[in-house]
């Protein structure tokens, strides 16, 4: 069976672009796997701890060291990165603050890129080691960071393709709405350009 975790970064619930977006997709990716069990992982309602001492002096150890402390500190991650390795197909849905990735997400992220557990170091640099798996992002900003009309930069979309790819997973697709916060014209050309998105995402599962 199928198993799709779903991380849910957008804090503005039923007013979330990239919630419902996010939304649309996982809908999508219910009908191309039915059955599949989906794992939803809401970083809004239950944010990651932020990384401590403890968690960093742990993961610089290896594992027959650690004592009750250092696995406490390194629950949450271990609980995550199961999550991660148990998934099929993950989904990301997720604004853009500040030109990147909300403290949410980046905090969950510190969770699942631990070293000796889903990368390795070696003299050519970080080797992932998990799997790859199809990997849909949905991002959404107020602003424009790539096509016609560009003002924001963009250190979202390069950040996740990298991060992504230090862990071992490199199919990671991306629909970008732009704009969402600029009027009526600008969310119509975001809402038109998702709807191609997805149409050549699940070009298998229309008519």
């Amino acid at each position: 069976m199928t198993r799709i975790l779903y991380v849910v970064v957008g804090p503005r619930s039923e007013r979330s672009w990239s919630r419902r977006y996010g939304a649309q997709v996982l809908a999508q990716l219910e009908r191309r796997y039915p059955g599949a069990t989906v794992v939803q992982r809401d970083l809004a309602a239950h944010p990651p701890p932020i990384i401590d001492a403890q968690f960093a002096d742990a993961i610089l150890r290896t594992p027959d060291s650690w004592d009750a402390a250092d696995r406490d500190a390194l629950g949450y991650s271990e609980q995550v990165i199961e999550e991660l390795e148990a998934a099929d197909v993950v989904l990301i849905s997720t604004p853009m603050n500040n030109y990147t990735v909300p403290a949410t997400l980046k905090a969950w992220i510190d969770h699942i890129v631990r070293i000796r557990r889903t990368f390795i170091g070696t003299p050519q640099g970080k080797v992932g080691l998990l799997q790859d798996r199809p990997t849909y992002v949905v991002t959404a900003a107020g602003g424009h960071h790539a096509g016609d009309g560009v003002v924001q930069p963009d250190f979202l979309t390069p950040y996740l393709i990298a991060i992504m790819a230090t862990i071992g997973i490199r199919d990671v697709r991306f629909l970008s709405l732009q704009g969402v916060t600029r009027g009526a014209e600008a969310e119509a050309r975001a809402n038109e350009h998702a709807r191609a998105t997805l149409a050549t995402w699940f070009d298998d599962l229309t008519g």
